[in-house]
């Protein structure tokens, strides 16, 4: 949806001002969600995220720009301080949720706390996303997709690199995805859209199912 595209940008561009950046209920952003109107906004640490938790709404048959959700990039967990402190209770109103990694989890529980929205809740990787997800698929399903999409010899070549060794194929698909820039957005929905219903990683599922 364009006008949810518009908001998403109106908010990065507040985000990124500082306080004297455009924003505020009469701003651009406070504008576009009330005309929307914005109810919640999912906040993620980068674009990755974003593909991922669209494409398992899409499988599940939600739109979730026409529910009034914002799935939200941040550009790094570390901003979601401020990102909360606009979007939440103190600034425009609206709910937030989340998703992050467990190394992320101090920043978000004090970014809620500061933001007002202490009582909502966010999801918790264990290590990331892609790793929740390769452990979902398992290394030999996430090897096929990989042949499948025609990667299969930059992984190969990938695996021949002296600082792989000694690290499990779980990881070492893990630091893979990471290597070449878009690679982690294309994986995002590639790895969710194989996934068996029932084997959704339970941080991603959990996620969906509280918005």
């Amino acid at each position: 949806m364009a006008d949810m595209e518009a908001f998403r940008e109106a908010v990065t561009a507040w985000a990124a001002g500082g306080p004297d950046g455009p924003g505020g209920p009469d701003g651009p952003a406070g504008e576009l969600a009330e005309r929307l109107p914005v109810s919640t906004v999912v906040l993620l640490e980068g674009p990755s995220d974003v593909a991922a938790v669209d494409a398992l709404a899409a499988r599940r048959g939600r739109h979730l720009a026409a529910e009034g959700v914002c799935v939200l990039s941040m550009g790094g967990a570390m901003s979601v301080g401020r990102f909360a402190g606009l979007l939440g209770p103190t600034g425009l109103g609206l709910r937030l949720t989340g998703l992050c990694d467990e190394a992320e989890r101090g920043y978000f529980s004090r970014a809620f706390q500061r933001s007002g929205a202490e009582q909502s809740e966010y999801f918790v990787c264990a290590a990331d996303l892609e790793d929740e997800l390769i452990r979902a698929l398992g290394v030999a399903r996430v090897r096929e997709l990989v042949r499948e999409e025609g990667d299969l010899r930059a992984l190969q070549t990938f695996l021949r690199q002296p600082a792989q060794r000694g690290r499990t194929p779980q990881a070492q698909l893990r630091r893979f995805l990471g290597t070449k820039k878009g690679r982690k957005i294309h994986y995002g929905r590639v790895l969710v859209e194989a996934l068996d219903p029932g084997r959704v990683p339970a941080p991603l599922d959990d996620l969906l199912t509280g918005l």
